[in-house]
């Protein structure tokens, strides 16, 4: 079977995401300690993340190329992609809210900690949710499906995508400092900190 480059940069992706969201949950629990300033930086860090990488990069490249040649070539699956797209579609909101719920928490103090960490355990659950979907039951079929045409699209598409977080890339000097704030302060498994 042929190696399609922008499934493994779909997964790869995935696994920075997953990473970053378990990390924010980490952090959450463990709170700011003796160092507010540091833990919501790097919390903010990792949410501006998610609104810039993922949002803006991975799932426009999802709807706008992956899941239309997966509705024409097979046409029993739209139901799902419909699921799918609707999700990417509440996503930037997802984040902006989350973003909120942190700055009141900061702001506000620790009783808005709660609000901040019900609505992380619920946007982690869906998320999760929403990638093992996409990686079992839209990937495997994309395989299956897809013309040589349709996926020489989509890797040139991914290929396009610098994923910092993902560790498979040069550091973009754009980025660099996004990059290294989240890796300096985060928590394993993203970073190297342990606020």
């Amino acid at each position: 079977m042929t190696k399609h480059t922008s499934l493994d940069t779909i997964r790869d992706e995935h696994s920075a995401l997953a990473a970053i969201l378990r990390s924010l949950r980490m952090m959450g629990e463990r709170g700011p300690r003796d160092e507010p300033q540091g833990f919501f930086d790097v919390m903010r860090a990792m949410l501006f993340y998610i609104d810039e990488f993922p949002e803006r990069l991975h799932h426009p490249k999802e709807s706008d190329l992956l899941f239309p040649h997966m509705a024409r070539s097979v046409p029993e699956l739209l139901p799902l992609i419909a699921r799918l797209e609707r999700e990417h579609m509440h996503g930037e909101a997802a984040v902006r809210r989350l973003q909120h719920l942190l700055l009141a928490w900061e702001l506000l103090g620790e009783s808005r900690r709660e609000a901040f960490m019900q609505e992380l355990d619920r946007y982690l659950s869906f998320y999760l949710e929403h990638m093992r979907v996409e990686e079992q039951e839209i990937l495997p079929r994309a395989e299956q499906a897809l013309s040589a045409d349709e996926w020489a699209a989509l890797d040139a598409a991914f290929a396009q995508n610098r994923d910092p977080m993902t560790g498979k890339y040069p550091r973009d000097a754009a980025y660099d400092r996004l990059f290294t704030r989240i890796v300096m302060k985060a928590p394993a498994p993203i970073g190297l900190g342990g606020t």
